[in-house]
This record gives C-alpha cells, structure tokens and sequence, in this order.
C-alpha cells in the first residue's frame, strides 16, 4: 500500500442559480453622437442577458421628449429587446401625452414607466399642466383609454420627498396601481431592510402587483449622496466608509461599487427577490457583472443559471 498522503480535491465551485431572476435595464436619451456610440455599447453588451424590458428616461418638462421617442423606436426596430418608454405628467397637457402614447402604441412599444415628473426648475412646488394629467395614477388611467399598455410606475421605499407621510405616500401608489398599472418600481436604496418594510408596509395598504427593487451601482459617491440628501434617501455611515479616500481613484470605485452592489443583491436574492431593475446611467460594465455574480449568463450559455 503506497505512504503517499491521499489528495482529496475541493468541491467544485457551483456558479449561483438564478431561479426564474428576472433583470430590466434603464437608460436615459444620449444628447450627443459620442453618447449615442456609449449607449449602444450598453445595450448590445447587456443585450445577451435577456432583460424582461429596457426602459428610457424623459427629461424634466419633457425636455427629452424627441430623444426619448428616437431611442425607443430604435431598439424597438434593431433590436428584439422589449423597450418600454418613459412617460410624465410635466410640460403637456393630456392631448399632446395622448398622442405621444399612441405614436409609441404604433411603433409597436406596449410598455410605459408612467411618472407624475420633476418640478420643473424655475417653479418652487409642483403645479399640474393646464388641461394636463395631474398626477402619476391620472396618467395611468389615460394611458388606459389610449391603448391596453403594460404600465409601471415608481415607488418609494423612503417615501416620496413630497408627500405628508408614509401613509399618504402608498395611498397614492394604491391609488397607480388601482388605475392600471402592473407593476412598481422602487427608487434605488442602499438598506435591504428599507426595502423590504416597504414591502409588507406595501402589502397591508392592499398593493398585490410585483415590487421590483431599483438598484443603482454608485461609482461617484460624492455626487449620490447629494442626490439623496435631496430625495430623502438614507446612506449608510459604513458604505461612506467603503469609498472613503477614493475620490481621485475611478478604477478602485468600480471595484467597491461592484462589490457593493452585488452584496445589496444577493441579500435581496437570499430573502426571495427575484426581479432587478439597474439604472445603468447608459454604462454596462458595473450591470452585467453584478448580473453574473446573481447567477445570470448570456441567453443560450450552458455555464450556471441561463437567462429565460
């Protein structure tokens, strides 16, 4: 019998599951041709992934209005991704939005992320549009009359800025939901368990339709946490800490923020989440590695969890 110490081999290294996860990827309208080139970069490399819907942002006062219509149509018509358009309440009254939904109808887009819309700039509070649509659940229910669109809308975990209180503010997500829309989208929050006492708040107010979470990997701190100092969204002192000294080091911020924001996914995905929703900021990198950590691969890989 041989003296040679037996080697006994590690167990294989078995990539995550991805049971029935479901990812959507949200970009905003490139203002210029270089833009354009970074953004269809970002959707040809996150394409092979199979996203249930990619969604573009509308501008403040509808500023993007053009740009927005361009995009969509164009993945609609080059791509076999699903686009869904973003949609406000801001800047036109309810003929023009009328319109805008059934020119998007006709192209062929059946989704819309329906939004009230910022404040435009030079104005203190929100004031609806003359003869517009006044708030987020009035749009909904217009889009209705327009066509049998699939309709998302937003939802606050940290509750909306504007409103009185938490209460008031899942009043009026019943209310979105109870006009027609399918799902709700979370802005993005960094605390997994801000996340989920939204849902059970969510779910004795009577919402029943999926809570999708928004996720956002932060590579510019310094610019977010002045974004959420201004949307009410809390940042937690030890993810100060984790970009702490890095402001001049981009390269060491992607690899924190990945590291981040696969960790903020994978507590969801261990407590049942099973759909993502990543604003990308019209960038792939940070999105589709956090993807491959949750157990996604391309469309038709045979390697860990296949995108459905």
């Amino acid at each position: 019998m041989s003296n040679a110490s037996h080697h006994v081999s590690p167990p294989p290294v078995v990539p995550p599951r991805c049971d029935g996860m479901k990812v959507s990827f949200e970009f905003f309208p490139p203002k210029t041709k270089k833009m354009e080139q970074t953004l269809w970069a970002a959707i040809k490399r996150l394409k092979p992934l199979a996203p249930q819907f990619v969604s573009v942002t509308y501008g403040a006062s509808g500023s993007t209005r053009e740009r927005t219509h361009a995009t969509v149509a164009r993945i609609r018509h080059e791509t076999n991704l699903e686009p869904a358009a973003h949609l406000t309440c801001v800047g036109a009254n309810r003929d023009e939005v009328d319109a805008i939904a059934s020119r998007y109808w006709e192209d062929g887009v059946r989704h819309i992320v329906a939004l009230r819309g910022d404040i435009p700039g030079q104005e203190d509070t929100y004031m609806p549009h003359p003869g517009g649509y006044a708030y987020a659940s009035d749009l909904v229910a217009g889009l209705k009359n327009v066509a049998d669109f699939e309709i998302s809308v937003a939802a606050y975990p940290e509750t909306h800025p504007e409103s009185q209180n938490m209460q008031d503010d899942l009043d009026n997500l019943k209310r979105k939901i109870d006009a027609g829309a399918s799902r709700a989208i979370t802005q993005y929050f960094f605390d997994v368990d801000v996340f989920f006492r939204f849902l059970d708040r969510a779910a004795a107010a009577g919402v029943e339709v999926p809570i999708v979470p928004g996720i956002l990997p932060v590579t510019n701190f310094a610019r977010v946490t002045e974004f959420c100092r201004v949307c009410g969204i809390s940042v937690p002192l030890w993810m100060a800490q984790m970009f702490e000294g890095l402001d001049d080091d981009h390269e060491t911020r992607k690899l924190v923020a990945a590291a981040i924001t696969a960790e903020q996914c994978k507590l969801l995905q261990a407590r049942g989440i099973r759909e993502f929703h990543f604003y990308t900021l019209n960038r792939a990198d940070l999105s589709y590695a956090i993807c491959h950590i949750l157990g996604l691969r391309p469309h038709g890989s045979t390697g860990g969890g296949v995108a459905e």
